[in-house]
């Protein structure tokens, strides 16, 4: 980022995505991110079906890391149970 705020797009990625010097290219607000979005033409937002297209299809990535997360959570054994952590050193 330079001083005067402009942003230099790395090589690989402007000729990845076809993003020609000149170009219009918008920047929108996704959480903690930032989407860019190229071609000069933003989704309509007045578009419902393509919002919940899109809704849907961030849902569905969501739910497929959660469940990644679950299963190597349920996969790994650790020897030991958190209740256990709390019993140690109490006389008994």
């Amino acid at each position: 980022m330079t001083s005067k705020l402009q942003v230099t797009i790395p090589k690989t990625i402007a000729q990845r995505y076809g993003i020609k010097p000149g170009q219009d290219i918008d920047w929108l607000p996704a959480g903690e991110a930032i989407r860019v979005v190229t071609g000069g033409r933003l989704p309509d937002a007045r578009d419902k079906s393509r919002r919940l297209e899109l809704f849907d299809r961030a849902t569905e990535r969501q739910r497929s890391r959660q469940g990644d997360k679950q299963q190597r959570r349920s996969t790994t054994d650790r020897g030991w149970q958190r209740e256990e952590l709390y019993e140690r050193g109490v006389a008994g």
